[in-house]
């Protein structure tokens, strides 16, 4: 059966980690740490020049790691991550050109929206998995509220202003599938190597959203 992103999100929830990998030299280790702390689902954004080196080096060294490539903006950067190894694929918007191309990649997607009509042009194309970007706290939460209605069973990942503080908030809502956010690997620990302060901090959000699904 092939891999949907619908069962991608399921498999990532509580967080979604968006990592920024500036050295690839750090990459296998900052994914054993994330994984450590109970994350089996990662995003490497392809905002640096090592991104697609580091993500296929985490997928050689971690198999059992489901691992996409984020921030795909153009067209050809699907089939590149793709050749690096790259299990599902997001995009901070959504065009018709990278709908595109997605589907010719056959990478499970995972498509940008911020307005009824993005979510509809989205759902028209056959997107159920959509994610919420910029998700920036409570005015994101009092629409993804008002988007229940209309748009039922659409499943958001919101993702760029999450942190702790808001995760249960976001999370407790029936439409979002799970969040994203780089709190959890900050790139200051990274560049620290500080794998078990990364692996505590995967830890707390995945107890946190353990305790919240024990509650719904």
């Amino acid at each position: 059966m092939s891999l949907t992103m619908d069962a991608v999100l399921r498999q990532a929830r509580p967080v979604l980690p968006v990592l920024v990998i500036e050295d690839v030299s750090l990459a296998v280790d900052l994914a054993a740490a994330l994984q450590a702390g109970g994350i089996s689902v990662l995003e490497v954004t392809l905002r640096t020049p090592v991104a697609l080196d580091a993500l296929q080096a985490m997928r050689k060294a971690l198999p059992d790691l489901l691992i996409g490539a984020g921030t795909l903006i153009h067209v050809e950067q699907f089939e590149e991550a793709k050749d690096a190894g790259a299990q599902f694929a997001v995009s901070p918007g959504f065009t018709e050109r990278l709908a595109t191309a997605a589907d010719a990649s056959g990478l499970p997607y995972l498509p940008g929206a911020m307005t009824p009509s993005e979510v509809l042009m989205a759902l028209e194309h056959g997107y159920r998995s959509l994610k919420l970007f910029p998700a920036d706290g409570a005015s994101s939460i009092k629409m993804l509220k008002s988007f229940k209605g209309p748009f039922t069973g659409i499943r958001f990942c919101p993702t760029g202003g999450v942190n702790p503080d808001n995760l249960l908030n976001f999370l407790h809502l029936p439409n979002v599938a799970c969040v994203g956010g780089t709190w959890i690997a900050p790139s200051n620990l990274v560049r620290a190597r500080a794998w078990d302060q990364i692996t505590q901090l995967a830890k707390e959000a995945c107890e946190l959203a353990g305790n919240l699904e024990q509650t719904l």
